[in-house]
This record gives C-alpha cells, structure tokens and sequence, in this order.
C-alpha cells in the first residue's frame, strides 16, 4: 500500500513547527527521522493530512552532559550514540539498545525522539529509559514543561504529548561510579520487532550490594513496563543466581504478553524470566569495571 496524498511542511524553527501544528490540528504529524511514522502511512494506521518534518530546524541534534543529566537532543541519529566513545563508556545500556534498532541504513537517519514519541510497546528505547529513570522535555507554544518517563507512556501507542507539543530532549540521570547496564533482545530475525526484550540499569553500594536498579521491559503489555517488585527485590542484596532468578520472574509477574507470530505468551515469560537473569549478570559484571560474556540473541521458539 501507499499513503494518502499529504501536504509536506518543512519549518525553520521550533516556534514556526509548534504553530503550523496548532494551525492544523489532529490532520498533522511531526517528521524526524520518519522510521516510525511512514511505515504506518503505508499501511494507513496512520493518515495525516500534513506532515509536518522539523530535521531541518537546527540546534535539535545535540548529545551531551550538562547539569547532572545525559541530555539528547530530538533529533539526535540512533548512530551518533552507538559512534561516541564516551557514550560506549558511561551509558552501555544505551549504545546496547541503539545496536538493537533495525540495522544500519535505519540507524544512520532514525531519531531517539521519534522512537520515544510514537509510544509503540515494541519499540527499543522506552523500556531503557524506564531502566534509567529518564526524564522527557517536551515543549509547546507556553514553553517547555518537564515529565518522568514513568508517567510518558499513558496508553497504546499514546503517550503525554497533547495537541501543538513536541518533544524536544531526553535527559538521563548521569550514573554513579560502579554501574552498569544491558539491554537484551530475543528477535525472529535480524532488525525485527523483540519478541522479549529487557533492559537493566543497576549501580552497586562499596560493599558489591545492589544499590539501585531500573528494569524495563518490551513488547510484553500494552505499554512500555517497569518491572518494579523486581527492582525493589534486588536493592540492598548481594547479587546471586537466586536473586536473579527471584528478580527474573517478579518481572515476568509484570508482564502481560499476547500470543502473537512472534511466539506465545508462556513463550514470551519464558524469555523475560531468562533475559533478565542474563541482563543482571552483565549489568553486574560491567559495574564491577569485567567484561560481559554474553553476544546478541538470536532464537526460535522451538531453542
């Protein structure tokens, strides 16, 4: 299938974006790097009449530290936080899940914010920035005003932005020293959609404890979801093979999957009950400063 005919707007500025939103209404749709959006014209689960395409307003790209926050630009490209040493370095987590997004030609032009924005369960980063506690800038024709990721993701596909809104930075908390993180995805194929997939944001006290830790999940709910009775079991306890497995199905507790092409739902707990094990390890052992020995999964059901 192809879209229907839509009026293309390139504004100049965020202000000029924000009112031709406005002036349009529910008919109008933000374009970034479009690899979320123009897959659902094509199939018409989307039909805006104008598009409005704000990657040549400058000044929207931007990643960097600054007041105690990761802070990313909108526009940022998937490729420019896989291709900084130093994001590699502070934020693996991150660097896992943008490796974990299609594949290159797709990184090379889609946008962190434009994953964010179209609120889709599936999609990668939301359950990393529930991991991380991240919070979401979003600005409109008042200003700017500031939501908790946790509170970002309000139903299917629908997320705090109201009508004339952009979202225009993520800001994570920069980690403290002796901290890691993993993301982990189990796909049919290559650049697919996960099946399961978790992401692991940990920090350890001076005594190897758990201080803190974030855990997301993808694809198993409606909506993006944090794992939190698993979290709390972690926090302030040694990490073992039985906490692991404690925390890994509390989170598959949380988990509400549907039985689906990608597998079924018990298939589906499996994995989460799996991944988060294999995901704690790995957030441990890079927190500790030892390199992780696990690769990217790739499996059937039947594995």
């Amino acid at each position: 299938m192809i879209p229907p005919t839509f009026d293309y707007l390139v504004p100049a500025t965020l202000p000029e974006a924000i009112a031709l939103l406005h002036e349009h209404g529910d008919e109008a749709k933000v374009l970034a790097g479009g690899h979320s959006l123009i897959p659902a014209m094509r199939l018409r689960f989307a039909e805006p009449s104008h598009l409005i395409d704000i990657s040549h307003i400058p000044g929207l790209d931007y990643v960097r530290e600054e007041g105690g926050f990761l802070k990313i630009g909108t526009m940022a490209r998937e490729v420019v936080l896989k291709d900084l040493p130093w994001i590699s370095e502070r934020y693996p987590l991150l660097v896992d899940t943008t490796k974990m997004i299609a594949d290159p030609q797709v990184r090379n032009l889609a946008t962190v914010g434009g994953n964010l924005a179209h609120g889709d369960p599936a999609n990668d980063h939301p359950a990393t920035m529930l991991a991380y506690r991240a919070e979401i800038e979003i600005t409109g024709a008042s200003g700017a005003r500031i939501v908790p990721i946790d509170e970002f993701f309000t139903d299917f596909f629908t997320t705090a932005l109201e009508h004339g809104e952009i979202l225009t930075e993520i800001r994570i908390p920069i980690p403290p020293s002796r901290s890691g993180g993993c993301y982990l995805k189990v796909e049919r194929k290559v650049g697919d959609y996960a099946a399961a997939a978790v992401a692991v944001q940990l920090s350890l006290a001076a005594d190897g404890s758990i201080e803190q830790a974030g855990i997301g999940l993808t694809n198993v709910a409606a909506l993006p979801t944090r794992a939190v009775d698993a979290e709390n079991a972690l926090r302030g306890q040694q990490p073992s093979d039985a906490l692991f497995a404690q925390a890994g199905q509390l989170a598959a507790d949380a988990s509400s999957p549907a039985d689906d092409l990608r597998g079924s739902a018990e298939y589906k707990l499996t994995l989460i009950r799996e991944l988060i094990q294999r995901a704690l390890r790995r957030s441990v052992e890079r927190a500790q400063g030892r390199k992780a020995r696990f690769g990217k999964i790739i499996f059937s059901e039947k594995s």
